[in-house]
C-alpha cells in the first residue's frame, strides 16, 4: 500500500464490501490450485477479529485464517487477494487506533514469513516477536527474508 498516512484504515475495516459473499469458480487452474469450486469472501472485520484473537508468544498464518474463513463458511477457499489486503488493512487500522489495538504481528505470511507491508516494516515487527520470545532468522543473499523459527511449535489453532 501507498501513502498510508493519508488513509482511514478504520474506515475501510468497516466497509463490507459486498461481502461475505461465495463465489462459484469454474477455471480449471484455479480449481487445481485451491483444491475446489467454492471461493469464499470475507469483508475485512473478519480477519481483524481472528487476528485480535492470537494470544501473546504465539503466531498464526494467512493461510491458517483463510483455510479456517473457508471452512466455517462452507467454501473450499478463500479469495487470497483479498485476504492480503484486509490483513494489511487489520494491521494499519490498529496502528491508528489508540485502544482495541489488533496484534498484528502476530499474523505472518506462509512459511512464517515476516510481512514487510505491515506498520514499522520488517524491524517493528521484528522487535515486536522477538519482545513475545520468538526467534527470528534471515534467509537470502541479497533480498533478505525474515522468518519466525520453528513457527509450526508456536502456531495458534483457531
Amino acid at each position: 500500500m501507498a501513502n498510508e498516512d493519508q488513509k482511514d484504515f478504520n474506515a475501510m475495516l468497516k466497509e463490507d464490501k459486498d461481502m461475505p459473499k461465495m463465489q462459484i469458480v469454474t477455471d480449471e487452474a484455479t480449481i487445481k490450485r485451491y483444491g475446489g469450486t467454492k471461493m469464499y469472501f470475507a469483508p475485512p472485520r473478519d480477519y481483524d477479529a481472528l487476528m485480535k484473537k492470537i494470544p501473546y508468544g504465539k503466531i498464526i498464518t494467512t493461510g491458517a485464517i483463510r483455510e479456517y474463513l473457508a471452512k466455517q463458511n462452507d467454501g473450499d477457499f478463500t479469495e487470497p487477494i483479498t485476504a492480503g489486503i484486509f490483513i494489511s488493512i487489520a494491521a494499519w487500522a490498529s496502528e491508528q487506533r489508540d485502544t482495541d489495538l489488533t496484534p498484528y504481528w502476530r499474523t505472518l505470511k506462509n512459511k512464517g514469513e515476516i510481512n514487510p507491508k505491515y506498520p514499522g516494516g520488517v524491524e517493528a515487527q521484528i522487535e515486536k516477536l522477538e519482545a513475545e520470545g520468538h526467534t527470528i532468522i534471515r534467509r537470502g543473499r541479497k533480498n533478505f527474508r525474515y522468518y519466525v523459527e520453528n513457527y509450526e511449535e508456536v502456531m495458534y489453532e483457531l
